[in-house]
């Protein structure tokens, strides 16, 4: 049994403009109910690849902090944490990532990497050790650069005031030395120059290209990404198709800067968002197209989801550059409403999985640690509560349900929301929600002027009594059940919390990978392909 996983990192698509993407669905399985454990990229694909809740696992933080925000940062998936990749390898199987990771680097130097992915289960990884961002091609839209660039400056107004107020002190005799004077204008020259360089800093720090250990690409040059990624695909499936392999994609599609080769620029409807999107698509089908060349399309179990929704927030004017999310409510960063973690999911492998099927039972990116674990011949770990379930008796049709009755929905450490798939007589699939983010301006659909909505403190409402929604009725989560409105509420709310009270008891105290202690740049960890901070090389084939 050989595997391929073809990932996204966007959100909902009109069929119209993804002939491959349809295709592949046509073909294949199609999961109407499919979920990300977390609505952020870094808590989503540790559960992912381990099949865990992110709070599991320490993938979270109380801060503000969503996501690992440097690639010299210390924190990362932990190494005690088992992925599947990790077990197939065990298995025989020929494991590869090609494209994004952002789940840590290094623990204590620059070279320890022990939170790379060939720590976990991957024999071989070329792609971005960090994450996409649009601090890569230093967009107005920025993730961190301009908040960093405004704090230094506001520090450099401070002390250039104070250097000035105490050489005024100092020439009036009202201070009896140079020193503190002199000192304050260093540090103020050290502030503005700090200022105009942080882009640059970022640019090299975050935006590079690794092949296993090495930093081969830094910055990354984005004209040859898609081509350099699409022929390391080729080379994996030559080199390994004899064999049983696993193969993990991660597009660097679909997320700001929204990086799209010329061939494909202006011939979206849709502007850039359009054009990147339709590149993805071509991406997707030129891997199908390897499968077939190589004779391993029959063979082959092709998975292809997100690991959030659209990011609304990443929009200049009437540009919106971070995608949308159709009728649901809500995008990226929010916990709980359906448009920060309901995800494509589509399963096809010819020959054993019927195709045009539909399912439309909940399902979890948790459920593929199970499901490719035990494909692959593996066991799953007694030592560990696994969240997800084995999807392969839905996938064939031998099963009716989903072994999910209920999902929970985090924001970091926070619950936000959970569902309930109630089966009886009247078979209805419920939603309560505990917290939600308080949408800014007042009535639009997300927080415009943030990178992404917060989870706790004043920006967040805390229900009492909880949201309740219909979702077998109301997707869009767009009308509030009350006890006078809906005689089941006290039944359902009392169903759900009694699950999260179970839930909360099974889990454990860990380290948390995202919280400020292990998410600040750290010098002494910055991978750099040359003597730091002069960091830049090429060694990737000019041919590619």
């Amino acid at each position: 049994e050989r595997r391929t996983r073809v990932r996204r990192g966007g959100t909902h698509l009109s069929s119209q403009w993804t002939p491959n993407i349809d295709r592949l669905a046509e073909d294949g399985v199609v999961l109407t109910q499919h979920i990300a454990a977390a609505s952020v990229c870094t808590p989503s694909r540790a559960a992912f690849l381990t099949g865990r809740y992110p709070i599991r696992s320490g993938m979270v933080s109380s801060n503000a902090f969503r996501v690992l925000q440097w690639t010299a940062a210390s924190g990362g998936l932990p190494t005690n944490e088992i992925t599947f990749a990790k077990i197939l390898r065990d298995q025989g199987y020929a494991t590869g990532l090609i494209g994004k990771w952002h789940l840590g680097l290094n623990c204590e130097s620059s070279r320890d990497h022990c939170h790379h992915p060939q720590a976990h289960g991957f024999d071989s990884f070329l792609g971005m050790p960090f994450t996409m961002m649009a601090d890569c091609a230093r967009w107005e839209l920025s993730e961190k650069r301009v908040g960093l660039e405004r704090s230094l400056g506001l520090w450099f107004q401070v002390l250039a005031v104070a250097s000035l107020t105490l050489t005024v002190g100092r020439l009036t005799q009202l201070t009896s030395s140079w020193v503190p004077a002199i000192g304050a204008a260093l540090a103020a020259a050290v502030l503005l120059t700090a200022s105009r360089l942080v882009g640059h800093l970022i640019v090299h720090a975050d935006c590079f290209l690794m092949r296993n250990h090495t930093v081969t690409q830094q910055p990354l040059d984005f004209d040859r990404a898609t081509p350099l990624l699409l022929q390391e695909v080729s080379s994996f499936l030559q080199r390994n198709k004899h064999g049983p392999f696993l193969l993990f994609v991660s597009f660097l599609h679909v997320h700001v800067p929204l990086v799209t080769t010329k061939g494909f620029l202006g011939r979206s409807h849709h502007g850039l968002y359009g054009d990147n999107v339709e590149e993805m698509d071509w991406m997707v089908g030129h891997i199908l197209d390897m499968l077939d060349q190589e004779g391993l399309a029959d063979r082959t179990l092709v998975y292809f989801t997100s690991d959030h929704g659209g990011s609304l927030e990443s929009r200049l004017g009437t540009n919106q550059y971070g995608g949308w999310n159709g009728v649901y409510k809500g995008g990226k960063g929010m916990g709980g409403w359906e448009g920060g973690i309901h995800v494509p999911g589509i399963f096809r492998w010819p020959g054993v999985l019927p195709a045009g099927q539909v399912i439309q039972e909940p399902t979890s990116l948790m459920d593929v640690f199970p499901t490719v674990v035990q494909l692959g011949g593996g066991q799953v770990p007694q030592d560990r509560v696994i969240d997800g379930r084995d999807l392969l008796p839905l996938l064939l049709g031998t099963a009716q349900h989903s072994d999910h009755e209920v999902l929970l929905h985090y924001c970091q450490r926070f619950l936000h929301a959970a569902r309930w798939q109630q089966r009886d007589q009247d078979p209805t699939l419920w939603k309560v929600h505990f917290m939600t983010p308080i949408f800014q301006p007042e009535g639009a659909g997300a927080c415009y002027g943030k990178v992404v909505c917060p989870c706790i403190g004043e920006g967040v409402v805390q229900h009492d009594p909880p949201l309740l929604f219909d979702l077998s009725r109301d997707p869009s989560e767009s009308h509030v059940l009350t006890p006078d409105s809906e005689p089941r509420f006290h039944q359902v709310v009392g169903r759900v919390r009694q699950a999260v009270e179970e839930h909360q008891r099974s889990l454990g105290t860990v380290p948390q990978q995202l919280g400020t202690l292990h998410n600040l740049w750290r010098p002494w960890l910055q991978p750099c392909c040359g003597p730091f901070p002069l960091c830049s090389c090429d060694t990737e084939d000019q041919g590619q």
